[in-house]
């Protein structure tokens, strides 16, 4: 059986990955993340199924044990925008540094073993279109994606074996995972859902040797292409109104960079992991989401506002056939 660890194993995508794993039954999982809250809550229903470890990335002495015998590590781990976006420091200690750990454990104990990042599209900057050939377009301000970047690099220099996917933006349920509010009202954006994210990570293992020492754009496709605009809407009607997107649009910069990718094909392809749409995605928000009544009511002048401000353009996503059934 093959043994597969998962750092960042609590976030909203690591828990879709371990989900994944364990209906296929045929891999040892173990799943790494800090102690927390959150965490404990989320990996509390697979603890008997799995092996749970907390403990932090940056633990030399952990790290060496944990990578011995694993075959792959899907490497989630790393801190999320706005709080990525604070100052330097915070990212290079917890991605930057947590990543150089464990590669060297990695090329100590276990060199033949296969890393799996979750990298970012927004190394891209502030540009429409993109492809993996296009050059990065940041400022000194950018931490975040500078230190994905930063991070990519010394993946390519020092790991044998290693597939880098670049994630956009991860649509998820906003009460459990990071919605990312810092993006421009106007800009399009073509997302993934945790869903389709955390499936296209645990079939990556099957597809290995076509993967391998490249990076590829990990996007929803034209399914979940909308302006970021017009998703907002959407999930305000559906979720209602929190504090954290309140606090996001005063203080936080917009500055999660997003675009469309000319190359989103390429992937999809060979895993075969997409099988959500923005409709999909929607319709299941509303389903996880109970009461919240308030919210919704508090909710609705930000919304006549958006929709003011839109000149009442919105997307009809509910209109667009699925690409095939959701897995």
């Amino acid at each position: 059986m093959k043994k597969v660890l998962v750092t960042g194993a609590g976030g909203a995508i690591g828990i879709q990955v371990i989900k994944y794993l364990l209906s296929e039954g045929k891999y040892e999982i173990t799943a790494l993340d800090l102690r927390n809250k959150t965490s404990q809550k989320r990996l509390r229903k697979y603890r008997r199924r799995i092996n749970l470890i907390y403990g932090d990335m940056n633990d030399t002495v952990l790290m060496d044990a944990l990578v011995k015998d694993h075959d792959y590590i899907i490497h989630l781990a790393g801190i999320m925008p706005p709080l990525a976006d604070i100052k330097k420091n915070i990212c290079e200690e917890i991605d930057y540094k947590g990543t150089e750990t464990l590669i060297k454990s990695l090329n100590m104990y276990n060199p033949k073993a296969t890393l799996i990042y979750a990298s970012s599209t927004t190394i891209y900057g502030n540009q429409q279109e993109a492809t993996v050939k296009t050059k990065s377009n940041l400022t000194f301000l950018d931490y975040y994606s500078l230190t994905k970047l930063k991070v990519e690099k010394l993946i390519e220099r020092k790991v044998e074996n290693y597939i880098i996917f670049r994630l956009p933006l991860v649509l998820t349920n906003p009460k459990s995972g990071a919605f990312m509010y810092n993006v421009k009202l106007n800009n399009m954006v073509e997302a993934i859902t945790d869903n389709d994210a955390g499936y296209l990570f645990a079939s990556s293992l099957n597809h290995t040797k076509k993967l391998n020492k490249k990076i590829w754009n990990a996007t929803g496709g034209e399914m979940t292409t909308d302006t970021y605009r017009n998703i907002l809407i959407n999930i305000l009607k559906i979720y209602g109104l929190s504090t954290k997107y309140l606090l996001n649009v005063l203080f936080v910069d917009k500055n999660f960079y997003t675009h469309t990718y000319q190359d989103n094909q390429e992937l999809e392809k060979i895993v075969e992991f997409r099988s959500d749409s923005l409709s999909s995605y929607y319709m299941r928000l509303k389903r996880q989401v109970r009461g919240r009544k308030i919210a919704k009511l508090l909710a609705k002048p930000i919304i006549l506002y958006l929709n003011r401000k839109n000149r009442g353009k919105l997307t009809n996503t509910l209109k667009k056939p699925f690409k095939k059934e959701e897995k």
